[in-house]
């Protein structure tokens, strides 16, 4: 039989958690009805198992839909000022579940908007960036790689002589982090202020999660499709160990990928239950 180590520092970061206890306390209040400002976590699995409790999804293009009093919980992702402006002319309640990382960097960013110019290394159109930049006013420049920032500095989208800081979506690779800054090095005249604005708990699962994947002889890496930190720690998995593959259920395991092997890892993002990562393990014990 194949052994199975399930990554015990994998799972649902600290600001997940906190989004996802607040929303099971108010919907455990029989009667209460609560909608999540978009998908509470990006997790198919997790999603699903909250919506059965009674939480409901609405977009930000829906909210004319609730009536004055209904009650709005906004993610840990965060929001732009606009919503919250929004909400409260609406009269509607708000649960905020904003992680304190990125309230923190919200508020950075809005100060360093007033005397430089702000650059984001992140997802475009992700919730969090979207936050981010609606702390500038819509004046940040957001960046997913190295090749879109050069494109910003040929096309002199960049004032390459204006003051910059420079910051990064929480989730984000910090190696990636690290080759932007130096492509900015080598092509800014003006000063550079480099902000450590990765979440220190996802920087520190890279250096971990590529020990676990290079000491399994099979990686499972378990994450919504539309999670960002997850397609990242699912590629630095890939790197370490090309056995490695993605899924984000039980179901879609495959036997064949197992052949040969004597043990493989179960790792997942930050928006991954522990519940689920151990659904996976179980399944691929019964593979066999």
């Amino acid at each position: 039989m194949i052994k199975v180590e399930t990554d015990e520092r994998s799972g649902f970061c600290a600001g997940v958690i906190r989004a996802i206890s607040s929303a099971e306390r108010f919907l455990s209040q029989e009667g209460r009805r609560l909608w999540s400002l978009g998908a509470i976590v990006h997790n198919e699995e997790e999603l699903a198992r909250l919506c059965a409790k009674g939480l409901e999804i609405v977009g930000h293009d829906e909210l004319d839909k609730l009536s004055e009093g209904d009650t709005v919980l906004i993610r840990a992702h965060g929001e732009p000022p606009q919503t919250y402006d929004k909400l409260g002319r609406k009269g509607l309640q708000v649960i905020d579940c904003t992680c304190p990382v990125v309230l923190k960097l919200q508020q950075k960013i809005r100060e360093a908007s007033h005397r430089s110019q702000v650059l984001i290394f992140g997802k475009v159109g992700h919730p969090e960036v979207l936050g981010l930049v609606g702390q500038t006013a819509g004046r940040a420049i957001v960046f997913e790689n190295e090749a879109q920032l050069q494109s910003l500095l040929d096309d002199g989208a960049i004032d390459t002589s204006a003051p910059t800081e420079l910051f990064s979506q929480t989730t984000m690779s910090p190696e990636d982090y690290a080759g932007a800054e130096s492509l900015l090095r080598t092509r800014l005249r003006g000063p550079l202020n480099v902000n450590k604005s990765i979440c220190a708990q996802v920087a520190s699962r890279h250096g971990a999660l590529a020990e676990f994947a290079a000491k399994h002889d099979v990686i499972i890496f378990v994450s919504g499709s539309s999670s960002s930190n997850g397609k990242v720690l699912f590629n630095w998995c890939r790197e370490c160990n090309p056995r490695s593959h993605r899924i984000g259920s039980p179901e879609e395991l495959r036997p064949e990928w197992f052949e040969g092997a004597e043990n493989a890892g179960v790792c997942g993002a930050t928006s991954t239950p522990k519940w689920l990562l151990e659904k996976v393990a179980e399944r691929i014990e019964n593979l066999q």
